[in-house]
């Protein structure tokens, strides 16, 4: 195992988890279909104290307002959110099996093999110089030509040296793995001769894949729909509904736990790259203009593993310790209810019993930024597969709230009555009704509220083209009326105008904090497994009495029949004041 991976037995805790039915493939009688897995009686009840807890620490204790929304979802909802067009992965083609891979996970494997079989050279070489054992020196090229002979994800480490520059390059690569787009990723399967680690074949080049998946709603066929990507959307089209509810006091957070889907181009490594799989979300609605959080101080002082972005891009991967206040002053966390909501999920992942030093916050890259967020941090919790992102904690800004509201016409903001009048300058651009609906038709209204809602700057450059062309071009994007119209001088007036402000109206900012209920599950039973020191074939799982499955065994002082009454008596009493018993009477108890 490379350092970025955590060092244990997965054959043995697969035996484990595989006994005490933890998880397995779904439908597994049958010819089992990848990514979709059946939790057990175990693994069930782990999941659902992960979750009760999640409650308590976030919806009971944050005070936020929980809701349940549809799985299906209207096509033009996730149009309108951007996900038809943007919620995709880059995947690539054996070119002669035909088989299908995510372009930036086959890289990344075949590069951390070619690695960990130039640290296991380097070792062999440094232990047993001149004895029988044969380790290739390879440069850059000649490492290329293990790759045919990788199995799994990067294929198993081959103990062949690489050159110092090509092992810094390659670490260069993998520490900002996220940031590559398709062209990116075709580069360097070009440049490192990057194949199918099961094959050895040729990939093509990396092609976009969205990751949703289609269905129709009714028996028509018409209405297309989708099963959700996230639980988000549903949220945030109930905005207004939610404000009202609490008494258009701001800020204020939804929450929802949920099943979601996502058609992963392969998914592998069990529980942790799924096609269906439980997440639970919080929407928290902020002022833009007063992203300071209340409670702040509680986690100012907490000192969290970090990884900006500005590190990766200098090809490194060690995290720096840092407090959050320190974090938000330095605006390396970019405001405090970012910040307090990183603490949060850091006191959560504790609390579950991650251990702390398997623990980083990840920014991320431009690149791989969602297409909704301005900022974006990952608590990535580190296993044998390597680091896993479990919990995104992104500021979604204003995003959401305002495309929705600028396809529907319903207005998703928040109107705040100033103790003083705001009087201030500002450009206002009014139609001309007689000309401006004649001319545009069906597209007049979209048109106008595009005009009447672009920033001051969009503004002034539609000003700047009708002063100085005689006209203007406009595009509208995710609306009734998509397309390019032109807008001459006569159809609207834009000028400067004083204006006196008594409501404020603000569309508000959402910070969100999104947890994979499965990774996090998995990722604590690696950490919860160790095998007993005098016994090796004792596998162990030892989970916090928060989470733990089961939280007592009654067990028999011997096999005797008369034993049967008492077990079961106490067991009873038990479940009855809520404490999850389980009787083993077992011979080998």
């Amino acid at each position: 195992m490379t350092d970025s991976k955590l060092n244990i037995d997965r054959t043995a805790l697969e035996q484990l988890v595989n006994k005490r039915f933890f998880y397995a493939p779904s439908y597994g009688i049958y010819e089992n279909v990848a990514g979709l897995f059946d939790l057990g009686p175990t693994g069930n009840a782990l999941q659902q104290n992960l979750i009760a807890l999640w409650r308590q620490h976030f919806v009971i204790e944050e005070d936020m307002l929980e809701v349940d929304c549809s799985v299906m979802t209207p096509a033009q909802v996730l149009k309108t959110s951007g996900h038809v067009d943007k919620f995709a992965d880059w995947m690539c083609k054996d070119t002669k099996t035909g088989d299908i891979l995510r372009a930036d996970h086959l890289v990344e494997g075949v590069l951390e093999a070619r690695l960990e079989g130039d640290a296991l050279a380097r070792q062999m070489a440094g232990i047993a110089i001149g004895s029988a054992v044969a380790v290739e020196s390879a440069s850059g090229d000649d490492a290329k030509k293990d790759s045919k002979k990788k199995k799994k994800k990067g294929g198993p480490a081959v103990a062949a040296k690489l050159d110092d520059a090509v092992a810094d390059e390659y670490r260069n690569v993998l520490a900002q793995i996220d940031n590559y787009d398709g062209a990116g990723l075709a580069e360097l399967i070009i440049k490192y001769d990057v194949r199918n680690p099961d094959s050895g074949n040729d990939v093509s080049s990396p092609v976009e894949f969205n990751l949703m998946f289609e269905s129709n709603i009714g028996p028509t066929g018409q209405l297309k729909g989708y099963l959700r990507p996230e639980t988000a959307q549903g949220q945030f089209v109930n905005f207004s509904r939610l404000l009202e509810f609490n008494n258009q006091k701001m800020p204020f957070a939804s929450a929802m736990v949920g099943r979601s889907f996502r058609n992963e181009i392969s998914p592998r490594s069990g529980l942790l790259r799924v096609r269906e799989f439980t997440m639970a979300e919080v929407e928290h609605y902020v002022d833009p203009l007063k992203k300071q959080h209340p409670r702040f101080s509680e986690v100012a002082d907490t000192t969290l593993p970090l990884l900006p972005a500005s590190v990766q891009l200098e090809g490194k991967s060690q995290p720096i310790a840092m407090s959050i206040g320190d974090a938000v002053e330095k605006k390396i966390i970019d405001n405090e209810t970012l910040g307090y909501f990183l603490g949060r999920i850091h006191s959560y992942l504790m609390a579950v019993g991650i251990k702390p030093e398997l623990l980083r916050f990840r920014q991320h890259l431009q690149n791989e930024m969602a297409h909704y967020a301005c900022d974006c941090w990952d608590a990535e919790i580190k296993t044998s597969y390597g680091w896993i992102e479990c919990v995104g904690c992104a500021d979604r800004s204003a995003y959401d709230l305002t495309v929705h509201s600028n396809y529907t016409g319903e207005k998703l903001c928040v109107r705040e009555t100033l103790p003083e009048p705001l009087v201030y300058e500002k450009l206002i651009c009014e139609p001309n009704s007689r000309v401006f609906g004649p001319k545009l038709k069906k597209a007049a209204k979209p048109v106008q509220n595009y005009l009447q809602t672009l920033s001051e700057s969009g503004l002034s450059a539609v000003k700047a083209a009708l002063d100085k062309d005689g006209k203007a071009v406009v595009s509208l994007r995710n609306t009734t009326a998509d397309g390019q119209y032109e807008i001459t001088p006569d159809m609207v007036c834009i000028e400067n105008k004083t204006i006196t402000e008594h409501v404020r109206e603000y569309t508000p900012n959402v910070i969100e904090p999104s947890f994979g209920m499965g990774r996090i599950l998995y990722s604590l039973i690696e950490h919860s497994f160790n095998v007993r020191a005098d016994d090796e074939q004792r596998a162990v799982l030892s989970f916090r009495p928060v989470v733990a499955p089961f939280k007592c065994l009654v067990l028999p002082l011997s096999g005797h029949p008369s034993f049967a009454k008492p077990l079961l008596a106490v067991a009873r009493q038990l479940r009855s004041m809520g404490v999850p018993a389980r009787i083993d009477d077992a011979a080998s108890a």
